[in-house]
């Protein structure tokens, strides 16, 4: 009550609470992450705080080192996936969905209801859809639907919007959450966008059914704008990278370090999770500035660590969980679990999902 700042203090205790979280589940013991308020007129407070974090910090001991791994242990993997069927759209069903796509695309285009249609097309290895720009109508053969759209396509509505002007853009289920964010961070603004949901059975990537799949029905949202046939996939189950998360949280920090340090030593900076992110909107990124510079910009423990935890960090309560972060990464890094696991605490410390105001923005 004696801070002009007023609620300051109040958003960082916030992301304190996420941080520890985050922290704590990469390996890194919580005894070294300490948060107090403390005035300026409070020096005994002060002293007291720095003499109790000092004593916690010699209790845990030295900090793990990048590469340290469990002494007389095998290196850590997390239990084998369950099986999951593999998405599979009747060669009727595929071809209806594409006819009734182009036709809706078609219309859109031809009525100036909008300038460019964003939605899949045949990629150039088998099976693949690649992201389509159609601007008229003759174009709309072009488009192609199948359990190969797996990529969120809200990414490039941005870019579209100012090179055409209104888009079109085709969205499964698990695509509207990004749309949301845009709306509700100020970047997108919704009569610039006009939905077209297409219902999922499911997407695959390297011939696997993706994980997100499963806690998905695939059913087209109320929210869009036009429904692109009918059906879908109804039935959801759980979300299977919750039973990985809750077997690293079973094991000590030191063996969930040693899981991590090997996933993380393989980026290689590349940062084709940012480029995929359909909320990595920052004209400049944390990881480009120099001055002062927040992350190292070697390639080894330190530098990546940084790179993937306050990536990770940024998104926290933001993640729309599309995972296209972790199928875009050519080295395999799970980047999908510490996003899900920062989800899963700001779920149970504050709530989520699209709430009434954030939806009256559909």
């Amino acid at each position: 009550g004696d801070c002009h700042y007023v609620h300051g203090n109040l958003v960082a205790r916030r992301r304190f609470t996420l941080l520890r979280a985050l922290l704590d589940f990469v390996g890194i013991d919580p005894r070294r992450l300490h948060f107090a308020w403390v005035s300026a007129a409070e020096g005994h407070k002060w002293a007291r705080v720095v003499r109790e974090v000092s004593a916690a910090v010699h209790a845990a001991g030295p900090a793990p080192r990048w590469r340290d791994e469990p002494a007389g242990k095998p290196r850590v993997a997390l239990p084998p996936r369950p099986e999951q069927p593999r998405p599979e759209l009747l060669e009727e069903e595929r071809a209806a969905r594409t006819e009734a796509l182009r036709a809706a695309a078609a219309d859109l285009l031809g009525s100036g209801g909008a300038a460019v249609v964003i939605g899949y097309t045949a990629g150039s290895l088998p099976g693949r859809l690649a992201p389509a720009f159609v601007t008229s109508p003759d174009g709309v053969a072009a488009l192609e639907w199948g359990d190969g759209a797996v990529h969120n396509l809200t990414t490039h509505v941005a870019a579209a919007r100012r090179r055409h002007g209104k888009v079109g853009l085709v969205v499964k289920r698990c695509d509207l959450p990004a749309v949301v964010g845009l709306i509700r961070e100020g970047q997108l603004r919704r009569e610039e966008v006009v939905l077209l949901g297409v219902p999922c059975a499911g997407v695959a990537v390297d011939g696997r059914p993706a994980e997100k799949c499963a806690a998905c029905s695939g059913e087209v949202d109320p929210s869009c704008d036009v429904v692109v046939a009918g059906g879908g996939k109804v039935a959801a189950s759980t979300d299977p990278r919750d039973q990985e998360i809750a077997h690293l949280e079973s094991l000590s920090p030191l063996e969930r370090w040693s899981f991590w340090q090997p996933q993380l030593q393989r980026c290689l900076r590349c940062y084709a999770c940012r480029a995929v992110c359909p909320l990595c909107y920052c004209p400049q990124c944390i990881a480009e500035q120099h001055r002062p510079q927040w992350i190292p910009t070697s390639i080894d423990g330190a530098g990546n660590t940084a790179w993937n935890l306050i990536r990770a960090f940024h998104l926290a309560g933001r993640c729309t969980g599309c995972d296209e972060c972790a199928r875009a990464c050519p080295a395999d890094i799970r980047l999908d679990l510490l996003n899900r696991r920062l989800a899963l605490e700001v779920e149970r410390q504050f709530g989520s999902g699209l709430l009434p105001a954030e939806r009256a923005a559909l």
